[in-house]
């Protein structure tokens, strides 16, 4: 159960960040948003607030902002249609009910003869018992009710087509950005909880079973030498450790001042068919605001580059169906990260983050780079691809990643359970 609740928190959090970055730029474009979703599927919990409708959805396989003028969102009103339509105290229609307006004692009869809610924000039509066409101004954040539902319409300055090709590519690539951002504050909280890992000659904590608390070190002490060699840094002091299992070393340390010389026998450990020593000491760590900072902008490279050269094996060829991990294969994982403390898993909710934004920045249609892809060729070209086209790239392309997202997941439940 703990696995499954940290489960639920990581990826509902790396999804809402991720969403939140798409969100926030969009509004500051002017853009109306619909919707904002976390997972898939049927509605498990909405509320709305504002302009937008918040919602978790039954599936846990991602999310999304809706944005008006993304996809068709209403009735078309057509001439000859009877409509209700509800006006405020200025005169204007903020309700046009194409059903269902029994509902509405106050609401007005309408025939259309023509109508346009996104330019003009005006309906002209007749008045049940006129013989006159009559034009009426539509509210700016006027409602259609249809089947019981209503829907803001969306002038087309609140659209996300209307917006300039920076405002709607900082939109998309927004997401993206905020995975990383997250990434960033993970790894800078954990440096100031833990502290910065140095390179120091000097000992971090000391466990409490070990060859060095045995032999009475402690942490803080500064290893001069070992075995007479001098010591200049932590990795020179583990290299000989771990070089050395089942030997005693003689410790030369500096504690407060006082020179003192500490034999030690590292334990003797067995990786991949190899013997390693080991005394039982983490590296030392200092505390630093400036330096966690570092720590976790370098940490936040670290990954990036990593997760870049795993992605270049696909290229080169050298790559199986076995190195990719759909939900099922990051659970697993999650619950073996969860076992060696809550610090450690949130060091993997950072790299996780930095995964889904490296991800979603790739070239391919329906993931966010791939409709920057669109956005640089139409700066080249000087006017956007046709938006049907655009779209049912996306839709092939969103149909091809949830067939591989089927398969993946398949292919870890034979891996990890059926084995």
């Amino acid at each position: 159960m703990n696995t499954v609740i940290a489960f639920i928190v990581i990826f509902g959090s790396l999804v809402f960040f991720h969403e939140l970055g798409h969100y926030l730029f969009a509004k500051r474009a002017g853009i109306l948003c619909r919707e904002f979703a976390i997972g898939m599927g049927p509605k498990v919990f909405a509320h709305k607030k504002g302009e937008t409708v918040w919602t978790f959805r039954l599936l846990p396989i991602g999310g999304y902002v809706r944005m008006a003028g993304e996809d068709p969102e209403m009735t078309e009103l057509k001439a000859g249609q009877r409509i209700g339509v509800v006006f405020n105290e200025q005169g204007e229609a903020v309700n046009l009910i194409v059903n269902g307006r029994d509902r509405f004692k106050d609401a007005r009869v309408i025939e259309i003869e023509r109508a346009d809610l996104e330019h003009e924000l005006s309906i002209t039509g007749y008045e049940e018992g006129e013989e006159n066409a009559t034009t009426f101004r539509v509210h700016r954040e006027a409602l259609m009710t249809e089947n019981q539902l209503s829907t803001q319409i969306a002038p087309y300055d609140r659209q996300f087509n209307s917006k300039t090709l920076p405002q709607r590519a900082m939109a998309i690539f927004a997401g993206p950005l905020f995975n990383f951002i997250l990434a960033l504050i993970i790894f800078v909280v954990l440096a100031m909880i833990q502290g910065i890992p140095t390179n120091e000659p000097s000992l971090g904590e000391v466990i409490n079973e070990g060859a060095a608390v045995e032999a009475g070190l402690k942490e803080g002490d500064r290893v001069v030498s070992i075995n007479g060699n001098s010591m200049n840094s932590w990795e020179e002091i583990v290299t000989v450790i771990q070089q050395s299992p089942g030997e005693e070393l003689t410790f030369e340390i500096d504690r407060d001042g006082e020179q003192l010389t500490v034999p030690v026998t590292p334990t003797t450990e067995e990786a991949e068919g190899k013997a390693f020593g080991r005394i039982g000491v983490y590296s030392p760590f200092e505390h630093s605001i400036l330096g966690a900072f570092t720590y976790g902008a370098k940490e936040v490279y670290n990954w990036t580059k990593l997760i870049f050269e795993v992605l270049g094996t696909i290229l080169t060829g050298q790559f199986s169906i076995d190195d990719l991990s759909g939900p099922v294969g990051i659970y697993v994982s999650t619950d073996t990260v969860a076992q060696s403390g809550i610090l450690n898993l949130a060091k993997w909710a950072g790299v996780l983050s930095i995964n889904l934004g490296i991800m979603n920045l790739l070239p391919l249609p329906a993931l966010d780079g791939g409709r920057l892809m669109f956005f640089l060729y139409e700066a080249v070209r000087g006017k956007p691809v046709d938006r049907q086209m655009e779209g049912m790239v996306h839709f092939v392309g969103f149909a091809l990643l949830m067939l591989l997202m089927i398969v993946v997941t398949w292919n870890d439940i034979q891996r990890f359970f059926l084995q």
